[in-house]
This record gives C-alpha cells, structure tokens and sequence, in this order.
C-alpha cells in the first residue's frame, strides 16, 4: 500500500505529514521551504510510494476563501499537470493552527518551542492528515 502525504502550504514554509505504508498512523515529515518544495515531493515521491496528496484548502472561520487560497490554486493546478498520475485533493484546513499551538501546549512545549513556525506547519500538516483519514474512515463505513 501506497503513503498519503499532507500539506500546510504556506507562503514562505510547508508542513508536510504523511502515513505509514498501511495508512493507519499519520506524523510530521518536515517543514520545507516552499520555493523548493515540487523539487522536495518528487525526490520523496521517488523514493517512496505515494497514493494521493492532501493539501489544505485555507478558508476564513467564516468559510470565505483566505488569501492563500490563490497560492495553494497555483501549486495544486501545477501538480495536476505535472504529475496527474498522483491526485491532489483540497481539504479544508481551518483551525488547523490553533488546534497545533493546543497541542504544543497540551504536549508540554516550552514557549520558545511553540513559537518555532516550522513545528506549528509541520504538526498542521498532520491535523490535516488525521482529518481527512477520519473523513474517509466514516465516509467508507
């Protein structure tokens, strides 16, 4: 069985999480810079197999689209040409950071620690991955 990676694309940084072979546990991968990071996913996608993609979709609370929604449109329709042997999928990512600075802190991170944006992409990413593993979890049942 193949991986599903995550992302929390961002203008500046993406967290990437992905799963084991079995899509039973997702984790935090890395954080990469996102002028690199179609170079970053073909070289991981090399070396390991990878089923599909999520990529947060950024909306407001409100539902409205956030203003990287034009940046995320970019990245996914230049990976849909690219590469459409490997489906991306928009899922939506709302509270996702909130919900990674609650787990810093419920996971005992020092102040310091919680303020490194790196971490907070990364443990978003995953958020995002437990998330839509859930959704489709129920939507199979």
């Amino acid at each position: 069985m193949a991986r599903i990676l995550s992302l929390d694309y961002g203008r500046k940084r993406t967290g990437v999480a992905v799963t084991d072979p079995l899509q039973l546990i997702a984790g935090g991968l890395a954080t990469v810079a996102t002028s690199t990071l179609f170079e970053w996913l073909n070289d991981y996608i090399g070396r390991e197999p990878v089923e599909c993609i999520v990529i947060g979709e950024p909306r407001q609370p409100n539902g409205q689209p956030s203003e990287n929604l034009q940046r995320v449109m970019q990245f996914v329709n230049r990976w849909r040409k690219a590469m459409p042997h490997i489906p991306i999928v928009l899922y939506d990512e709302r509270f996702t950071s909130v919900l990674a600075h609650q787990a810093m802190i419920d996971g005992g991170l020092k102040k310091k620690a919680r303020q490194d944006k790196a971490i907070v992409d990364e443990i978003s990413a995953t958020i995002i991955l437990e998330d839509y593993m859930r959704s489709r979890k129920r939507s199979n049942a």
